[in-house]
């Protein structure tokens, strides 16, 4: 038996996120990839992904696993992929790990990338990969609101998730806003994200730079854990999964 990891990078806009759906595949990357892995291992293939990540969303980075008892090479598998892939899905590396390797559950953090391109203007070739907000953000008010999301919390109201059955307790390690040519790059790091987290967390820090919304409010919203609490949410376009460490 063979585990191999693959190393993926897609384009999430015209997909209805990563994780499999019942009845079409062809609308999710997850589906996109276990239908060519089908056809190459000659019988169905599950993929673990490491990030569910949302409908419309994208992936610098994503990391997931399949196994299989057919003798393939790392370059068979990374070929094969990329030859009947759409050309907004692509495979970067693939390797064979230890049979005990398990995408999603050996992962120990990861990071999300947002995009919010901050001009009076719109930029035609990032439209469908970042956030268009024409207002100038103060940044420093969104540095310091940023503060309030570091270290553990119960994240209900800065969550979609439908199930509350499972904790809602995520560590966030770290928050970074930095400014790159009229780009507002966003980054949060921490060991795990739930339904429209971090696009919720985004919406609140794009709220506090507008003025809408005052920082020392954050820690009163957390603790309320009502969703209707958060405000604004991130549009989807802006968001990246950029990197996971095992």
């Amino acid at each position: 038996m063979k585990n191999f990891k693959l190393t993926i990078q897609y384009d999430g806009g015209r997909y209805k996120g990563w994780q499999r759906q019942s009845g079409n595949n062809d609308t999710t990357v997850q589906g996109k990839i276990e239908n060519v892995l089908t056809e190459m291992v000659g019988k169905n293939v599950e993929i673990i992904g490491c990030s569910r990540t949302d409908a419309g969303v994208h992936a610098l980075c994503q990391i997931a696993n399949f196994k299989t008892t057919k003798d393939f090479t790392e370059t068979e598998v990374m070929t094969y992929l990329n030859r009947y892939l759409p050309q907004d899905i692509s495979i970067i590396d693939v390797t064979i790990v230890p049979e005990r390797f398990h995408a999603r559950y050996n992962a120990k953090d990861k990071t999300y990338l947002y995009k919010i391109w901050n001009k009076e203007y719109t930029n035609p070739f990032m439209r469908k990969y970042s956030m268009h907000v024409e207002k100038k953000l103060l940044l420093d008010k969104m540095r310091n609101a940023s503060q309030y999301f570091i270290g553990s919390h119960d994240f209900t109201s800065y969550s979609n998730a439908k199930s509350k059955k499972k904790s809602m307790v995520r560590e966030i390690y770290s928050i970074t806003i930095d400014e790159n040519e009229g780009f507002i790059e966003i980054r949060i790091r921490g060991n795990g994200f739930l339904y429209n987290m971090v696009r919720k967390i985004v919406g609140t820090l794009i709220e506090v730079g507008l003025g809408e919304k005052e920082a020392e409010t954050i820690p009163s919203i957390i603790e309320s854990k009502e969703r209707v609490q958060t405000g604004r949410m991130a549009e989807a376009e802006g968001l990246y999964l950029e990197k996971i460490e095992f």
